[in-house]
């Protein structure tokens, strides 16, 4: 599937829910299903920068397509990191990208998190982003 129809899926799994209580559970699910990354990644070279909390992020490339592992110590962070690693996994480092992430305000996800979690989803999507760019400038 492209970054867009997985995208498009999840604003239709999101829109199944009548209100964000329904929602949040949904995240916590979605984050029980995380790849999780490896414990020899739980370090601070893996840490998510600007995020409230820990959030441990591997990426490595096969047959030019990114695979990312995660692991967060709370569950709805588990939940965010879990849909962002659902939309960019195992894609081309370039469609990463030029990846559009507007899916997030139409699930309305932004403006249902506290400022510092919003913070932190940004962080994510950028540091999500700088591993596609390095391993794009390796393939150039």
């Amino acid at each position: 599937m492209t970054i867009e129809e997985i995208q498009n899926e999840i604003v239709d799994e999101f829109s199944m829910f009548e209100d964000w209580e329904e929602r949040y559970q949904y995240m916590i699910d979605l984050g029980k299903t995380l790849p999780l990354i490896e414990e020899q990644y739980k370090t601070e070279d893996h840490i998510i920068k600007g995020c409230q909390s820990k959030v441990w992020v591997h990426a490595e490339m096969n047959d030019e397509k990114v695979q990312f592992t995660a692991d967060s110590d709370a569950i709805i962070t588990k939940g965010i990191i879990a849909i962002l690693i659902r939309v960019f996994s195992n894609q081309h480092p370039d469609d990463i990208i030029k990846a559009n992430t507007d899916f997030i305000d139409e699930i309305g996800l932004k403006e249902h998190l506290s400022p510092t979690r919003a913070n932190g989803l940004v962080s994510m999507i950028k540091q999500l982003k700088m591993y596609a760019i390095a391993y794009q400038t390796q393939l150039n």
